[in-house]
């Protein structure tokens, strides 16, 4: 154990993921201390800077979820301050983040993913999507925040209005009917996968956040073959995006079996709704060792290999 370093959680944040960051992080800390370590909680505002030098922090805990914290943005400050830090790099959280980066590594390295429009604010046009219904959601955020599924032409204009509030890039996908699945990566290697089945409407971030909204069945109903292919498809993905030790990759699995990448989560949510220690719990692994192993990539050189 790293008992003589000073740990800071840092949490909270200026995203809109705010709420549930301050949930992580709490659990986080206090999984931390139970097990021995110094440790001291942080509401990461515009003086973080400050807060890490004023409380001595020698190691960061990352628990922040969306804009500044999952995004490049504290990982390129911690690299500056020489602050070892938890999860991917910089490079990585960036790449992530965005929706349309991400797409096109996943097409780069013939990686499935839905078939996709990128639409813009000052676009004058009515885009031309692939075909009813689509999914459409904002570039830059987490958490299916600003959300839509879209059935018809009339719905899409105030999807794109909802999007829009959260940045001035839109992507429009279309949708995959089927099972909802996510594959966590821990110590790069996949756990067992999770299906999602909500109990009304779609996984969207009140569903994610409240508890017995969804049903989660671990291991995912799937065959043999398909849990194999995309366990391949979700480690491949976490290495092509460079992530760093952990990482939960989002999909979504058609009638016929056929997974498609819908996005990378490099600070996966570690509240008592959370995807990463269910797998990791029907792994074998318990919520303290499994924050005690995430600790440890602290310590590992965050390079990217495209």
């Amino acid at each position: 154990m790293i008992t003589s370093k000073k740990i800071g959680v840092l949490m909270g944040g200026l995203s809109s993921e705010r709420d549930i960051s301050l949930k992580t992080g709490t659990l986080i800390a206090a999984s931390l201390k139970k097990t021995g370590y110094d440790v001291i909680t942080i509401d990461a505002g515009t003086d973080l800077p400050c807060q890490i030098d004023k409380n001595g922090v020698e190691v960061a805990f990352i628990a922040l979820h969306g804009r500044y914290g999952e995004d490049g943005c504290v990982q390129g400050l911690l690299e500056l301050m020489g602050i070892p830090y938890t999860g991917s790099g910089v490079t990585a959280s960036a790449i992530c983040m965005d929706k349309v980066l991400s797409k096109r590594l996943f097409e780069y390295h013939s990686i499935p993913t839905p078939e996709y429009i990128l639409y813009k604010k000052d676009e004058k046009e009515e885009p031309v999507v692939p075909g009813y219904p689509v999914v459409v959601k904002p570039c830059r955020e987490g958490s299916t925040i600003g959300v839509s599924i879209v059935s018809n032409k009339e719905a899409l204009s105030p999807a794109l209005e909802k999007a829009l509030r959260y940045g001035d890039d839109v992507i429009i996908e279309k949708y995959i009917d089927g099972m909802e699945v996510t594959a966590g990566i821990l110590d790069n290697a996949p756990l067992p996968l999770i299906e999602i089945a909500p109990k009304e409407g779609f996984y969207d971030f009140k569903t994610k956040t409240t508890s017995g909204a969804a049903e989660y069945i671990v291991p995912a109903r799937l065959s043999s073959s398909v849990t194999g292919e995309i366990k391949a498809i979700a480690l491949k993905t976490h290495k092509v995006m460079g992530c760093c030790y952990v990482s939960r990759i989002d999909f979504r699995i058609d009638p016929a079996g056929h997974p498609y990448v819908l996005e990378v989560n490099t600070v996966p949510g570690m509240t008592e709704t959370s995807l990463l220690p269910r797998a990791a719990g029907e792994a074998g692994i318990g919520y303290h060792e499994l924050v005690e192993m995430i600790l440890t990539s602290a310590f590992i050189q965050k390079n990217i290999r495209l």
